[in-house]
């Protein structure tokens, strides 16, 4: 019975006193991830040989984020993901054109 009662005071001390404090709260700054990696690794992949799939129901989620920071190369990138969508056979040459007129390298 004393065991219990020293085990069970124990417990209790360790509850009341914790692990050390209080937890330290610190703000993380994140910053915005830049919409032409998103751009890039799609058409990379095309580029590469991937076929055109289910991601093209991202292309204007795509087109609408590079718009915030470019226009003119979000129309560019429009009018190429257009043609992919609408031509889906063979898209590694065409990705390839795309990436150039966006500035884009193969890396």
């Amino acid at each position: 019975m004393l065991r219990l009662r020293l085990l069970a005071g124990l417990a209790a001390a360790g509850l009341t006193v914790g692990c050390g404090g209080g937890a330290k709260e610190e703000t993380i700054e994140v910053k915005p991830q830049d919409p032409m990696l998103q751009v890039k690794a799609t058409l990379g992949r095309y580029a590469k040989g991937q076929p055109v799939t289910s991601e093209v129901t991202s292309y204007d989620y795509m087109v609408n984020e590079v718009r915030k920071v470019d226009s003119a190369k979000a129309d560019i990138l429009k009018t190429g993901l257009d043609d992919l969508k609408n031509n889906p056979k063979n898209p590694g040459p065409r990705a390839k054109e795309l990436m150039k007129k966006l500035g884009i390298s193969e890396d």
